[in-house]
């Protein structure tokens, strides 16, 4: 993976440029890159780091009045760690002494209550999410990044127009870096860091990665006086990555009320570390489950969690591909849902992603052949949806995009699908 040392991030094409008025705020996990995006896209600006402590106690005694003749437009790392930034922003901005602005957090401290009503209406907010398929086999090219065949999927051309247009292989280099960068995220994940070291190295940093979150990340989000039930919490929650979300079962192992469980994993999911996805609304053939299904973010952290060092198991390449799909709707201001589809009879469809023509179904298959039986759930669902069914895909380890059955249903390869 050497050649991917220095990657282009997808998510620096949709930051503002700092010639606009504008606060920028930009959050993701520690260690996603945030300060390299940050310096890369405004490398005029003026850089602090308020992991400092000399840094925070200056801002913090500096008078208000003072900051945009002392600070002026600047990139601001680690906000949250000193808070009263936010209102010293926030009003230099509004007197017109700053017209730009970039604040960074390891968190999403645009939720936390102070920060929210101090800037609301005023900020925009990105957020960077770890390397993604197409970032690790494009990023370090000198031409522009082409897009990944999903972004296609937001197109107004109906999906078998756009399937139908792409090579149904690839050979040669272009099917081989396809192959080593998902290999490498279904193995590593995305953390920027782990691309330079050597693969022994590697554990050492994701065990490291797991401490500092809990010394630093964690501690920016809540006073604990013992980590202890928070670490086993946290790494039942990666044992349960791509199952339906049972706080009163995870609270249970855990060792913690239900109350705390839940407050539990609103600090992972703020922290980035997992997402939630919500279930489908509508009963489409029966009565609909309602429950939650929780996914972890970045594979490499999820294996340091939970052990597991083998190859991935259906759970793990479904928490794969559900991730590569939401960073990507995440990092180009998607708005589009994404949910799932699961009945009390036992119907499921893995993700549901509705588009302005309609919902694209998809069912995720660890395996290099799809069989006929894996298109039932998708003509299931097609069948309650009606005009509302744009078409289906089977999202495989294969190698061939192509139709595979009616009303609209493909096999498409995950790598094909996240790699442009």
């Amino acid at each position: 993976m050497s050649e991917y040392l220095q990657v282009k991030r997808v998510l620096q094409g949709y930051l503002p440029r700092s010639a606009t008025r504008r606060i920028v705020l930009l959050t993701g996990a520690r260690q996603t890159g945030k300060t390299t995006l940050s310096k890369s896209a405004y490398p005029e600006l003026r850089y602090i780091n308020l992991d400092a402590p000399e840094n925070r106690e200056s801002l913090r005694t500096m008078p208000t009045s003072s900051w945009g003749r002392d600070i002026g437009c600047a990139i601001i790392d680690e906000a949250q760690k000193a808070p009263v930034v936010f209102e010293k922003v926030k009003y230099a901005f509004d007197a017109g002494d700053v017209s730009f602005c970039v604040l960074t957090g390891s968190s999403q401290i645009l939720l936390l209550k102070k920060i929210r009503e101090t800037l609301a209406g005023r900020v925009s907010l990105y957020e960077l999410w770890p390397l993604m398929a197409c970032e690790l086999a494009h990023g370090a090219e000198d031409r522009a990044m082409p897009p990944p065949l999903v972004e296609a999927l937001f197109s107004e051309k109906p999906l078998d127009s756009i399937l139908s247009a792409v090579p149904g292989i690839l050979l040669d280099e272009p099917d081989g870096r396809q192959r080593d960068a998902e290999a490498h995220l279904l193995r590593w994940g995305g953390m920027p860091a782990l691309l330079h070291l050597p693969e022994e190295e590697r554990w050492k940093w994701l065990r490291d990665y797991e401490y500092t979150y809990l010394e630093r990340d964690l501690s920016d989000l809540a006073r604990l006086d013992d980590l202890e039930p928070f670490r086993k919490f946290q790494r039942l929650s990666a044992l349960r990555s791509g199952n339906l979300l049972q706080y009163s079962e995870l609270a249970r192992d855990a060792g913690v009320s239900v109350d705390t469980a839940r407050r539990y994993l609103e600090y992972l999911r703020i922290s980035y570390q997992c997402i939630l996805l919500q279930p489908y609304h509508r009963n489409i053939t029966s009565s609909v489950i309602k429950t939650p299904k929780l996914y972890w973010v970045d594979m490499g952290i999820l294996r340091q969690l939970t052990g597991f060092r083998g190859e991935p198991t259906g759970n793990l390449y479904e928490t794969f591909v559900v991730g590569e799909l939401f960073k990507w709707m995440k990092t180009v201001q998607r708005t589009e849902a994404l949910t799932f589809y699961r009945t009390r009879s036992g119907l499921e469809v893995d993700l549901l992603l509705e588009t302005n023509l309609g919902i694209i179904g998809m069912e995720i298959k660890s395996r290099e052949t799809v069989t006929p039986s894996d298109t039932r759930p998708l003509r299931d669902v097609a069948a309650g949806l009606g005009s509302d069914w744009r078409g289906g895909i089977v999202i495989y380890r294969g190698h061939e995009i192509r139709k595979i059955a009616e009303p609209s249903i493909w096999a498409v390869p995950s790598r094909r699908l996240f790699i442009g």
